[in-house]
């Protein structure tokens, strides 16, 4: 069973461990840096259940966006800083990112429906260039006008930050269309 009773109480503070709204994402954050300590190449951690997620706010928007991001910004920011207190950034790719983004406008009341224009992804370590903005939206964010991407151009720079290259994961007999690849975004590269 997994524990947090030897940790330090900076560190539980640290990952937002010893307060409600951030404790439950700050222990699964604290479980992700001990997972990278110990080598697992690969661990992904979702905020949110549900088939739709914690984050699909068809209404409530500003409640549901206010406490989901209470609960993973302290957790977050404490991962990033330990990894990088650590040294473990610098080869460990963090990635903050939904599978799409939100109209700029309303639907109904007080909610977004979904949105495929415009939408926002972070990273952070791995040999990717901190501080970085990378692109640009319209100025109501309903369509990306600058620096565009698809999403398998993220996927092509993580591949490539990981020393992979897509076009040799394809499984036998499975013949993957180019645009399936993307292009490793080079501006993001440190």
């Amino acid at each position: 069973m997994l524990t947090f009773a030897k940790e330090s109480e900076a560190t539980k503070k640290l990952y937002g461990i010893d307060q409600p709204a951030t404790r439950d994402f700050g222990m699964q954050m604290l479980a992700a840096r001990r997972l990278v300590e110990r080598g697992v190449r690969f661990i992904q951690v979702q905020h949110g259940a549900g088939g739709a997620g914690a984050w699909d706010a068809h209404g409530g928007l500003k409640n549901n966006h206010s406490t989901n991001c209470k609960a993973v910004d302290q957790p977050i920011a404490g991962l990033l800083k330990d990894l990088k207190r650590t040294g473990l950034l610098k080869d460990t790719i963090v990635v903050f990112a939904s599978e799409f983004g939100r109209t700029p406008g309303t639907q109904g009341a007080d909610g977004r429906d979904h949105h495929i224009f415009g939408f926002s992804v972070w990273m952070a370590g791995g040999g990717l260039k901190g501080g970085v903005v990378h692109g640009k939206t319209d100025e109501i964010g309903f369509h990306a006008v600058e620096d565009r991407h698809y999403v398998t151009d993220v996927h092509a720079t993580i591949l490539h930050q990981l020393g992979l290259d897509s076009r040799k994961l394809e499984i036998p007999g499975r013949k993957r269309l180019d645009i399936d690849h993307g292009t490793p975004i080079q501006a993001i590269i440190a």
